[in-house]
């Protein structure tokens, strides 16, 4: 098992990247963000702040196709949603069609190799960030940063 910490508590995840990748999402992406929804590969619902979903205009059933790791961060009132890649591909057009009215989109990697793996299907309007290189995010949306500097 691994120890994280979750909203100023510590919880135990299952061994495996897809964990170790959601780990360095929660503790070092936005260590300054409120985890609002985080599964375990064994206990799917191991933070499931359904109160705070709703109270932020997020509604979560049993059959919403939920992502890896939902986070607010109240400074900035953004709310992120995460796909933790490891193996199964990242935020693609046909996923972002399927989550609505997203304030921030992530797709989180492990390491430089698996993202490389999977570039080509991701969305436009997306952030990515690679927990090998935290420093650094890769903003696919051009209009945003064109201009002079």
């Amino acid at each position: 098992m691994m120890q994280v910490n979750i909203n100023g508590e510590s919880f135990k995840f299952s061994t495996g990247k897809h964990n170790e990748l959601q780990k360095a999402i929660i503790e070092e992406f936005a260590p300054n963000s409120e985890c609002l929804y985080v599964g375990d590969t064994i206990e799917k619902d191991l933070v499931k702040n359904v109160e705070k979903l709703k109270e932020l205009g997020f509604e979560i059933t049993l059959h919403d196709k939920m992502l890896d790791v939902v986070l607010y961060r109240e400074d900035k009132n953004w709310i992120y949603f995460i796909e933790s890649v490891t193996s199964v591909g990242p935020m693609d057009p046909k996923r972002i069609l399927e989550i609505t009215e997203m304030t921030k989109d992530v797709t989180a990697f492990l390491d430089f190799k698996t993202y490389k793996k999977f570039t080509e299907e991701l969305a436009w309007e997306t952030e990515v960030w690679i927990a090998e290189m935290p420093e650094h995010m890769i903003h696919l949306n051009g209009d945003q940063f064109m201009g002079p500097r």
